[in-house]
């Protein structure tokens, strides 16, 4: 029988299809190449299981603040396995204009998050379990750029270095006869790498956006996550 598995970390939706359980999923990278005092810059982006908020403000000539918001809203399985999470995302950081068209900018971030999964499936096989497992997340990082920008285009290389970490894990969950708590608690630190690559094309302030994430578990390659992430969107741009 096939059973598809959704957990939400860190703002994070979570697919899990067949005997393979996946607990992490990339969120888009916040890539606002801010260029100067003053200058706002919004994007909103997602695809069909989340939806992601960025905004970012240059506070000075060489400082930038970003505030990030993810929402995962996936549609319940028609057996009534699914969940929800969230994450809110801050950060400060430092940006230079190498040149007119390049751009070096890098990013101290930290985000919050939740998560609830709900999988009444494997309640007849485990009628001792409530089918429900809940936690928070707490992912902290570097995230480094530089970009190649034009009126009308840009293309960004970014790598988001950070470290995951669950919390407060609760609820009693068996999947393919391994318990989850314990899983996520015998692996609730983790060091993860996320290269991205940002395209966006458009008009002067209204661009559309696409980003390409590859996510590498230094910590354990072993881990049950995604691997990638597609993303498209709408980038404001004011100055």
């Amino acid at each position: 029988m096939l059973f598809k598995y959704r957990l939400l970390i860190v703002g994070f939706v979570v697919v899990v299809s067949g005997c393979s359980t996946k607990f992490y999923v990339p969120t888009t990278l916040n890539v606002p190449i801010i260029q100067e005092k003053g200058q706002t810059n919004l994007t909103i982006a997602g695809n069909g299981n989340q939806l992601e908020a960025r905004g970012a403000y240059g506070i000075s000539d060489a400082i930038a603040l970003q505030l990030n918001g993810s929402f995962i809203f996936p549609k319940d399985e028609d057996n009534g396995d699914g969940g929800s999470g969230n994450l809110t995302e801050a950060g400060v950081g430092y940006y230079k204009n190498i040149s007119p068209d390049f751009l070096f900018d890098t990013y101290l971030l930290v985000g919050y998050g939740s998560l609830e999964n709900h999988f009444p499936t494997t309640l007849q096989d485990n009628p001792n379990t409530t089918g429900n497992i809940s936690a928070s997340i707490l992912r902290a990082g570097l995230q480094p750029g530089i970009s190649f920008h034009k009126k009308y285009f840009s293309i960004s290389g970014a790598v988001r270095i950070s470290s995951v970490n669950y919390s407060n894990i609760k609820g009693s969950l068996i999947y393919n006869n391994e318990d989850q708590l314990k899983y996520l608690e015998d692996n609730k630190s983790n060091f993860i790498i996320e290269p991205a690559l940002t395209l966006r094309a458009g008009l002067e302030h209204l661009q559309l956006q696409m980003q390409l994430v590859k996510s590498f578990n230094l910590s354990n390659s072993n881990f049950k996550q995604d691997d990638n992430l597609i993303s498209v969107g709408l980038n404001y741009d004011l100055k």
